[in-house]
């Protein structure tokens, strides 16, 4: 449960304000009806008078007042799942999250805009399950097929290359994680989104992809970097900024693979596009998955908050009506009904032992 409107939150301490001037007020009046005479002779004087009504009708008006308080900052309870129908894609998205990503040959660094790139694509989605694998030495899942795209996108952010401490290139071991994580048997078309800058791949991604295509999964790939290559930054152990180098300290230069990425792209039935600074290169990639014929699917989806400030209107709102049929004084129907009185006033206890003197 959640509160919508917080803020409003700061208007209930004006409950125990209001509280506190009511019995102020109860208080003035009983010191106010003492001046004009003894308790017996008001009584005599307002025989109608009740002061457990008065009580009673405050308590009534109190309480609506908290309610309708505590409703306007509508309380909400948490999402519902729901089983719902939907006509879409199934979208594997591959991510590289090897060190050679942190080159800056695309600003601000070929991983982030990457991210930035599938970020404002997965805001163009509406009715496809997207998943996300990350891969670098070995591949894993960061976010299983799923409508709900929020969540991609909140798991994305987190991607960073120490996720994966075994460096590499692992492209094969991705598109098999992939393939695997989508329901072959069901109709809806499959694809892969590959996004890396495919150097040093360490296993047959070829033969992955081969294999995806003959499973009817299609590959689209995007080269993250440039052909002329860029040195990849790291931190030293003092914490200063140097850039990575090899065995006998010359600095690494990591280079686009892109003759391989081309031929993924070839063999999976989909299209390669290259990434820069300006575009992350999924637009087109997005349109192309959009000409793809889409496929009913059954999935569990999550629906809004309900919320439960009509409930609060509705108990203050009764509350308010009953109160209005509650009078301070006793009509002439009401006269011998004992609701709000012991059964035996101080008006009568008082008159007897008068008597009795």
């Amino acid at each position: 449960m959640e509160i919508q409107y917080p803020w409003l939150l700061f208007a209930l301490p004006a409950l125990p304000v209001v509280l506190l001037l009511w019995l102020l007020m109860m208080r003035w009046k009983k010191k106010a009806m003492q001046r004009y005479g003894s308790q017996l002779l008001l009584l005599k004087l307002i025989p109608d008078f009740s002061r457990r009504r008065n009580v009673f009708k405050f308590i009534v008006q109190f309480t609506a007042f908290a309610l309708l308080l505590i409703g306007m900052t509508n309380p909400r309870f948490g999402y519902r799942m729901e089983k719902v129908k939907k006509e879409g894609v199934d979208i594997m998205i591959c991510l590289d999250i090897s060190n050679s990503m942190k080159a800056r040959d695309i600003k601000p660094e070929r991983l982030e805009r990457a991210k930035m790139g599938i970020s404002k694509m997965i805001d163009r989605f509406e009715n496809d399950q997207l998943g996300v694998i990350v891969f670098a030495g070995r591949a894993q899942t960061l976010y299983p097929l799923t409508p709900d795209y929020a969540g991609a996108k909140l798991f994305l952010q987190s991607a960073e290359p120490d996720m994966i401490p075994t460096q590499g290139t692992a492209i094969g071991a991705a598109i098999d994680l992939a393939v695997s994580s989508f329901q072959l048997k069901s109709k809806t078309k499959k694809v892969i989104i590959l996004i890396t800058d495919g150097e040093n791949h360490e296993d047959d991604a070829v033969e992955a992809a081969r294999k995806a295509a003959e499973k009817d999964v299609r590959i689209y790939a995007v080269g993250m970097g440039s052909t002329e290559g860029a040195p990849i930054p790291m931190t030293a152990a003092t914490g200063s900024s140097e850039y990575k180098k090899d065995q006998d300290g010359n600095t690494v230069v990591t280079k686009l693979n892109e003759p391989m990425l081309q031929q993924l792209a070839q063999i999976g039935k989909g299209t390669y596009t290259r990434a820069t600074t300006e575009d992350a290169g999924l637009n087109r990639i997005y349109e192309e998955i959009g000409k793809l014929q889409k496929a009913e699917y059954e999935a569990m989806d999550f629906t809004d908050y309900e919320n439960l400030f009509p409930y609060f209107m509705a108990a203050a709102l009764l509350l308010l009506v009953g109160e209005f049929f509650i009078f301070e004084r006793k009509s002439r129907l009401t006269r011998n009904f004992k609701l709000f009185s012991r059964p035996g006033s101080s008006y009568i206890q008082q008159k007897k032992s008068l008597n009795n003197e």
